[in-house]
């Protein structure tokens, strides 16, 4: 059964029970690392939220470790869409919950990580729309990685989840290379900036401070800290 919507999974740890942000936490402290991730996590649901309500898309929030589900939602609410993360590492999870959507019938899903809390709603959304039209999406992370990935169901490969480098500054630019390889039309959307050091968090402070993002949770977060980070 096709269903007439897209689907956005939206990734997530539970930060009670596995590592999070740990190269900021090795400058800021563990304590202040998970407070930060929260707030990542809370300003893309908030932006991911919008867009679902906004338009024809379901939102999942998928969640590891897989047995985390009554923490996160008692951080999250019930109000959400929960799936647990499947796999021995982050591309198998990534392609079961790709299959996931596939099996349920969605035609078109995007997949994000939640370390870019200042990700435009603008650039997410063409990552749905150009699906219209393209076989795949991605969006460059700063560093190699991506942010974002759409997929087509007829354009699911699973050579992009497997013997990827990740947490590397080449799973990108491989990622592409199957995509061309296999000939997938693939829509590439602006390059963005991950957070997982505190130069990339000196970076957002300075990048949003005359943004809207200046009101976000983490902003606000980052000023009551008050560091001169």
């Amino acid at each position: 059964m096709k269903i007439n919507k897209d689907c956005i999974l939206f990734f997530v740890k539970a930060p009670e029970q596995t590592a999070v942000k740990s190269r900021l936490a090795e400058t800021v402290g563990a304590e202040k690392a998970c407070e930060l991730y929260r707030n990542f996590v809370w300003d893309m649901l908030d932006t991911l939220t919008d867009i679902a309500v906004g338009g024809q898309h379901d939102l999942k929030v998928c969640f590891y470790p897989p047995g985390a589900g009554m923490e996160i939602r008692t951080w999250l609410g019930s109000s959400y869409s929960l799936l647990p993360q499947q796999g021995n590492d982050l591309g198998e999870r990534m392609q079961k919950a790709f299959q996931t959507c596939f099996a349920d019938g969605y035609r078109r899903v995007i997949l994000l990580g939640s370390d870019t809390p200042d990700l435009s709603g603008a650039v997410i959304t063409e990552g749905l729309s150009c699906l219209n039209s393209h076989s795949a999406a991605i969006g460059p992370a700063l560093d190699g990685g991506y942010y974002l990935l759409g997929l087509q169901s007829q354009a699911f490969l699973p050579a992009i989840f497997s013997g990827m480098p990740w947490s590397t500054g080449d799973v990108y630019a491989r990622t592409l290379e199957v995509f061309r390889q296999a000939n997938v039309d693939v829509f590439v959307l602006p390059p963005w900036g991950d957070i997982d050091t505190i130069a990339d968090l000196q970076d957002l402070r300075e990048r949003c401070r005359n943004s809207n993002f200046v009101h976000s949770r983490t902003m606000r977060y980052l000023k009551k800290c008050n560091e001169q980070v």
